[in-house]
């Protein structure tokens, strides 16, 4: 026996909930789109802002970041109420839900917390070239969890804040001036004031290489020859630039006045020995 369908009080309920929770809920959609316009707006204003006023780019990054997601938040609370929900409710239960994630992502709440010592200590900033964790590149982003550095080969590499904030970290570009060194190896026998001065001139030579501090070359006796160690000081942006250059440049030099580059020898003496029976 099949029930009847009262398709009159339906559509009479239908019509009740369209014109009276429908048209609340259709108003407060888009008044919660309106406001989400006006947060974006808000943050961009603020963040062009800041840029005016030459403030740190890591900073302006993560404070537009934060300030458009917690309006955005806190409106959507405001959304939830107006249409009827109990947002004491939804609380409670987002906050056992936040107990739950926070047991299952300890790690990632170890993040957060490195994002936020990186932040405040600001070992690096955005455009800073570091080495940490065996990788080394440019800071792209730092984000709430990680930090996202670009390789010389143009990798993008993502290295979790919480061990990032406890490592050791290298700032190749915090410095408006960097040390270039560069090693060469001469046999025992060549001219080590001739090798030296032959340096000196293609120091001299390079308009890149500072004349303050001065370049200096330091002696070492190694196994096989003698080490001389150039040193050079450079604007931080044409540090490979002279790197190469140099590596380059005195070894030609090298060829052109027959100074020998020393390598590793082995030398092997065999001898007939004869046995008496």
């Amino acid at each position: 026996m099949f029930l009847a369908i009262d398709w009159k009080k339906i559509l009479n309920d239908i019509i009740h909930w369209i014109s009276t929770s429908g048209v609340k809920l259709l108003i407060g959609f888009i008044v919660l789109l309106i406001v989400f316009k006006m947060i974006n707006i808000i943050s961009k204003r603020i963040k062009r802002r800041l840029e005016n006023k030459h403030v740190d780019r890591t900073i302006v990054e993560v404070t537009n970041s934060i300030l458009r997601k917690g309006l955005k938040i806190i409106a959507l609370i405001v959304f939830l109420g107006y249409v009827g929900i109990d947002t004491a409710a939804v609380g409670s239960i987002i906050g056992a839900i936040g107990v739950a994630i926070g047991l299952a992502v300890q790690g990632s709440l170890s993040n957060f917390a490195g994002g936020i010592v990186i932040l405040v200590m600001r070992p690096f900033k955005l455009g800073d070239y570091i080495v940490a964790q065996d990788v080394e590149g440019t800071v792209e982003e730092i984000k709430t969890f990680y930090t996202t550095l670009v390789t010389a080969d143009n990798k993008v590499v993502m290295l979790p804040n919480g061990t990032l904030a406890n490592d050791i970290i290298i700032n190749l570009t915090r410095k408006n001036i960097r040390r270039v060194d560069n090693s060469f190896q001469i046999a025992y026998q060549e001219d080590v004031e001739k090798a030296k001065k032959i340096m000196l001139e293609i120091c001299e030579q390079q308009s890149l290489i500072l004349k303050d501090p001065e370049v200096a070359i330091r002696l070492f006796y190694q196994e096989s020859g003698i080490e001389l160690s150039l040193r050079t000081w450079v604007k931080t942006d044409d540090y490979w630039d002279v790197y190469y250059y140099l590596n380059e440049a005195v070894k030609l030099a090298f060829d052109k006045h027959h100074i020998q580059l020393s390598y590793h020898r082995l030398s092997v003496q065999i001898e007939n020995s004869k046995h008496e029976e």
